[in-house]
């Protein structure tokens, strides 16, 4: 599998130039930052929540986790994750567990936290379990321009 499409017609609609980094094959975030040597802080991973509101993408740094409850009470939401059929359908173009971190390519509200503002290069999911993409910080923040942004999650 190649860049999801989806992915790949809205960085080039956004001007957005990157890097493709190829990697082994790669179950986890771990194995990604590892197969392909990249600091594990600078990999952004996606976790996708749902309500009655709708879907929600938290963007994140793959070495952190998501404080559920602390973003549910920062947006005054009942979020859960989403499941993986919806996940499947939601991201038809990806890989289950490869899904890039940038939810407005998707039609999806995004909230970013804000430990990602460190960040002074990025690499994100480019929608299969071989390949990255590395942006730099500026594109990165570029694309997450009208995202929501908080402290909601913490170092695993």
């Amino acid at each position: 599998m190649a860049i999801a499409m989806t992915l790949q017609r809205y960085l080039e609609s956004s001007g957005i130039d990157y890097e493709v980094v190829q990697h082994t094959h790669t179950h986890s975030s771990r194995d990604t930052a590892q197969a392909a040597k990249i600091p594990m802080a600078h990999l952004v991973k996606s976790v996708v929540f749902e309500d009655e509101v709708g879907y929600l993408m938290a963007v994140v740094p793959a070495s952190h986790h998501v404080a559920i409850g602390q973003l549910s009470r920062q947006l005054g939401r009942r979020l859960g994750l989403a499941t993986e059929p919806e996940l499947a359908q939601l991201f038809n173009d990806c890989e289950q567990g490869a899904i890039p971190p940038i939810g407005n390519a998707y039609g999806m509200d995004v909230i970013m936290d804000d430990s990602l503002m460190q960040c002074e290069d990025v690499y994100i999911e480019a929608g299969d379990h071989v390949e990255v993409l590395h942006l730099k910080a500026e594109d990165f923040y570029r694309l997450m321009h009208g995202a929501d942004h908080g402290a909601f999650c913490y170092r695993h």
